[in-house]
C-alpha cells in the first residue's frame, strides 16, 4: 500500500477511499435527441474511472435554457435521469462515488440553441468569444438581460436538476459556479451591470449563487452538494478580472463556513496573472485560511505536486482533468509508479468511443 497522500482515504463530510478526483470535463458525446447519458458510452466511461476517491460528471445543464456547446447531456428531463441511472449504476457497482455537475452557460451559449432567441445573462453585454454550435465555432452575441422572473426560474432550474440527480442515483451534485458561466458572470463587475438587488456590490453579485444554494439544499442535503470557483481567471470566456474580484471571490467563499457543504473546488490560474497586481497567482494558498471545510483543488497538477499540496496543508482533495482522459487507471498508475499515457486532443470534443472509452490500462 502506498505512503502517498493522495492515495489516502479521506473522511470529512464526504467519506472517500482516495483523495484523487476526477475534474469535470465536457465530452461532447450526448449525440442522441434526448440529451441523454447512455450506458454504452458515458456509463462504460465512468466505469472504467471509478477507482477514483470521487468522480465528477461533465457540466449537465440544468434546462434547455442553460446549453451552450453541442452534445452536452443535461438532467433536465425524465429521459436524462433514466440515462444517468445507468452510468450511476455502473459507477456504484465498481465502489465509485459520482457527483454530477450542474451548468447553465449563460452568455456563452448562442441563440441557435434557442430557437434564434437570445442567450440570457446578467447583462447585455457579449462577452465576445466562440459558442461550439452544431455548424461549428460561432460568436457570441450580446445576450438579454435576464430579468428577475427569469432569474427566480433559473433558480427552480439548478433546484430542479439537483432534484433530479437524487433521483438519477447520484451520490451528490457540484454547482459549476466557474469559468466564465452564468454564476461567474454574476460575481465579475465587468460581466455584471445591473443595478438591481443582483448588482452592484459584492454581496448582490453573489445573491443569485446563494439563493440557488439555498434552494438546493431543501433537496438534496448540504453534504452532498459541492462548488466550483475560478477566482483568479482572466482573458479567458469573456472574463476581465478588477480590483473587486478577489475579494468578492474571499466573501463567497468565507459565508460559505456557514453551510456544511461536500466541497469547495477551486482552480488554479489558468493563465499567467503574475502582471496583475490585484489577481492572486497561488489560490489554494491564498484561500485556505478562509474555508474551513473540504477543499479541493485543480489545474496542472501531477502526481508529485498533487501529494505536495495536500503534505503542505493547502488542500485536502486533487481534482485531475486531462489525464485522467487518457488514464481511466489514473490512481493505480499513482500507486505503481507507472507513466501516464497521453491523450489525443483532436478527440476531446467528437462523438463516438475514439479518444473516449478506448483508452487502455497500464500493464504490470
Amino acid at each position: 500500500m502506498s505512503n502517498q497522500n493522495l492515495l489516502k482515504p479521506y473522511t470529512k463530510n464526504i467519506e472517500l477511499k482516495n483523495r484523487v478526483v476526477m475534474a469535470p470535463m465536457t465530452r461532447s458525446r450526448a449525440t442522441n435527441k434526448e440529451k441523454a447519458a447512455t450506458d454504452e458510452l458515458q456509463g462504460l466511461y465512468y466505469e472504467q474511472r471509478a477507482s477514483a476517491g470521487l468522480l465528477i460528471t461533465e457540466g449537465s445543464q440544468v434546462s434547455k435554457k442553460a446549453v451552450g456547446y453541442i452534445n452536452t447531456p443535461g438532467i433536465y428531463s425524465s429521459e436524462q435521469v433514466e440515462g444517468w441511472k445507468k452510468v450511476t449504476k455502473r459507477v456504484h457497482n465498481k465502489g465509485g462515488k459520482i457527483f454530477i455537475q450542474l451548468w447553465h452557460v449563460g452568455r456563452m451559449s448562442h441563440p441557435d440553441f434557442h430557437n434564434g432567441e437570445l442567450p440570457l445573462a446578467p447583462s447585455a453585454i457579449n462577452p465576445n468569444e466562440k459558442s461550439y454550435t452544431e455548424e461549428g465555432f460561432k460568436d457570441t452575441v450580446t445576450p438579454k438581460a435576464m430579468t428577475i422572473s427569469e432569474i427566480k426560474a433559473t433558480i427552480q432550474d439548478f433546484k430542479n436538476a439537483a432534484s433530479n440527480a437524487v433521483k438519477a442515483g447520484f451520490d451528490g451534485v457540484e454547482i459549476h459556479s466557474s469559468n466564465g458561466y452564468l454564476f461567474h458572470q454574476f460575481f465579475t463587475a465587468t460581466s455584471n451591470t445591473r443595478t438591481d438587488e443582483y448588482g452592484g456590490s459584492i454581496e448582490n453579485r453573489s445573491r443569485f449563487f446563494f439563493e440557488v444554494l439555498d434552494e438546493m439544499k431543501q433537496v438534496i442535503p448540504q453534504e452532498k452538494i459541492g462548488v466550483r470557483f475560478n477566482p483568479s481567471l482572466n482573458g479567458l470566456f469573456g472574463i476581465t478580472m478588477d480590483e473587486e474580484t478577489i475579494p468578492t471571490f474571499e466573501y463567497i467563499i468565507k459565508k460559505l463556513n456557514d453551510y456544511n457543504l461536500a466541497y469547495v473546488h477551486l482552480s488554479e490560474p489558468f493563465t499567467d496573472v503574475s502582471n496583475i497586481p490585484f489577481a492572486v497567482t497561488e489560490i489554494a494558498k491564498h484561500f485556505r485560511p478562509l474555508y474551513n471545510g473540504t477543499l479541493m483543488i485543480n489545474s496542472g497538477f501531477d502526481k508529485e505536486s498533487g501529494n505536495k499540496v495536500i503534505e503542505n496543508g493547502y488542500a485536502d482533495l486533487v481534482a485531475y482533468g486531462k489525464p485522467y482522459i487518457s488514464n481511466p487507471d489514473l490512481v493505480e498508475r499513482f500507486r505503481d509508479n507507472v507513466a501516464l499515457a497521453e491523450w489525443d486532443e483532436s478527440t476531446f470534443y467528437v462523438p463516438g468511443e475514439k479518444g473516449y472509452t478506448d483508452y487502455e490500462r497500464a500493464t504490470k
